[in-house]
């Protein structure tokens, strides 16, 4: 009875400790869980021309030095520009003519085209009178044959596409020489059968021929086109396609040797197409997979989708895809959830979106997904993925009906907290009425009530620091008008405007901006976190042409236990 405090038993003081610990446990596992790590990602299409856009590939040299002698050809032929009959010859005229008329029976209409060869096609020169000339152009003559017939979807399960012998698209045979060429090609337009399918349901398939499945062009679609030219448009465009791949061909072993182009155009292919869906699936599973809570990707193929289902991301999220997506159109919104953060599955809300969309609205099955699933701490959400038309003038509509269904007190859509990943095709510098701009969007879903992932620091819009895309076309595909020279290619960074290139800021998080503020929030066009400004992609190891946006969401909003529906809310 001293007076001096007793020391405390060992047990007592290790149960103090505990508990200390473990209340300092509690509040940090509860500020972790306070964080929300969202991903968002339009994994891009599979585009069947590998030399359709620019391509940063340091590993091989010689693809620089290819595209840029292309784009010198065409730009600058000299004494390359030479007349028609010279690449395309008489005789192989004279096979195609057989061809149209004893196979496709065209006979009525092919003496016109014979008379327009002799006259006119076999005399002009290759690039400034062909390749260059704007009315074939505004004509389609070689554009709409090229899009029928370029790369074909068969029917069958796993079956690869069929694609027709030309430099622009995945064909892998030999090009070495123009006479190779059109021994393939003639093959490949009268002889080649195909099982395509036939019906939107894709059971129903009908067996054709790649030339019963050109299209006359019609002057109310195409006015510069004339009456005898709509009249044998069929063999028209046949011969005027086939010109345009033998012009390709020849061009390609005049500023390249076979032995280079060929296995590059292959490594293209294969990182790009056969590859696309494990180098995607790869990304999203090593640098993506252990931190994200929610993924949402735009654009993804059924069969990237499930060999997701049935991989390391399956086991660890939920895999959500649109009840309509098209298995024709096959470019589908997902939604990925982590069942550790959101235990229960959720059920799909798209109906009540896409019901709120006026009919002018362009947006294609598929394009649209919403879910909603209450986490781990009984809190509900509303997860929507979306991709936008090519100007973005759905993504305001689609943002409305959003937010209105969300809003609605009809039935289980009501009252969640909103997290929308999408592909918004926004334009820094948009086209007035044409395109959606940047800004405009911004305050259009402020106005909502909802903030981005690109507003952490609270100042507003910065479009040079959102930039998600940096492609551009090159000169090897139809549409010379759209392509980007080389040297515009490099300073299209500075702005992009002029240069042809598509450097934008398009991807976005959105979210509620009294419920969640940004921690963090990066880009990547690497597939390693990183993101390299000014450089053009896809690359061989990053297969889309939109960059990945992520960033890491603290939980800021109230944790309303059973007053949730209690909120008065508008239908």
């Amino acid at each position: 009875g001293t007076g001096s405090k007793q020391s405390p038993p060992p047990a007592a003081m290790l149960a103090s400790a505990t508990s200390v610990a473990a209340s300092a446990a509690a509040s940090a596992a509860s500020a972790a869980a306070r964080t929300l790590t969202v991903v968002t990602w339009n994994v891009a299409a599979v585009n069947n021309n590998p030399f359709e856009y620019w391509l940063t590939i340091p590993s091989h040299p010689s693809y620089e030095k290819l595209m840029i002698d292309v784009e010198t050809f065409l730009e600058d032929p000299g004494d390359g520009d030479v007349p028609v009959h010279m690449v395309f010859t008489d005789g192989m005229y004279d096979r195609l003519e057989r061809r149209m008329i004893e196979t496709a029976g065209w006979d009525e209409t092919v003496p016109t085209v014979r008379s327009m060869w002799m006259e006119d096609f076999r005399k002009r020169r290759i690039v400034s009178e062909f390749v260059r000339d704007e009315s074939l152009g505004s004509k389609r003559l070689a554009s709409m044959p090229d899009r029928v017939t370029n790369t074909i979807n068969v029917a069958g399960e796993g079956e690869k596409p069929v694609c027709r012998p030309t430099v622009i698209n995945m064909y892998d045979g030999d090009l070495s020489t123009v006479d190779k060429w059109y021994d393939a090609w003639e093959t490949f337009m009268f002889d080649t059968e195909l099982d395509i399918l036939a019906g939107s349901d894709s059971k129903t398939t009908t067996t054709t021929i790649p030339y019963k499945m050109l299209k006359p062009i019609k002057r109310s679609k195409y006015p510069d086109v004339t009456e005898e030219e709509e009249r044998a448009s069929l063999p028209l465009q046949t011969l005027c396609g086939a010109i345009f791949d033998a012009v390709l061909v020849h061009m390609m072993n005049a500023v390249s040797a076979p032995d280079v182009w060929q296995p590059l155009k292959r490594t293209i292919a294969e990182a790009l197409v056969r590859d696309k869906v494990p180098n995607t699936l790869g990304i999203l599973e090593k640098q993506y997979a252990k931190e994200a809570d929610v993924i949402t990707l735009q654009e993804a193929s059924l069969a990237l989708i499930e060999r997701a289902r049935g991989g390391p991301l399956g086991k660890a999220f939920h895999v959500w895809t649109p009840a309509g997506a098209d298995p024709a159109r096959d470019q589908n919104s997902a939604v990925l959830l982590r069942k550790s953060t959101f235990p229960g599955e959720g059920d799909e809300i798209t109906d009540a979106v896409e019901s709120r969309l006026g009919k002018d609205a362009p947006v294609a099955r598929g394009d649209v997904l919403a879910v909603r699933a209450s986490d781990s701490r009984g809190v509900p959400h509303v997860v929507a993925s979306f991709h936008g038309d090519t100007n973005g003038l759905a993504t305001a509509p689609v943002l409305d009906a959003l937010v209105d269904a969300v809003k609605s007190c009809d039935g289980k859509e009501s009252n969640g907290r909103i997290i929308f990943g999408l592909d918004a095709n926004t334009y820094e510098f948009a086209k007035p009425k044409k395109q959606a701009d940047v800004t405009e969007f911004g305050k259009q879903y402020s106005s909502r009530g909802l903030t981005s992932c690109w507003e952490g620091d609270g100042s507003g819009l910065r479009p040079s620091e959102m930039r998600t895309t940096y492609n551009a076309r090159t000169y090897l595909q139809p549409q010379l008008n759209k392509a980007c020279k080389s040297s515009l290619l490099k300073g299209a960074a500075a702005g992009g405007v002029g240069s042809k290139a598509d450097i934008n800021p398009k991807d976005f998080i959105l979210f509620g901006s009294g419920e969640y503020e940004v921690q963090r929030v990066w880009k990547d066009n690497t597939g390693e976190g990183t993101y390299e400004e000014g450089a053009a992609f896809p690359t061989l190891t990053f297969p889309s042409d939109h960059g990945i946006v992520a960033a890491v969401l603290r939980d800021v909003g109230k944790v309303r236990g059973e007053d949730v529906a209690a909120e008065s809310c508008s239908a």
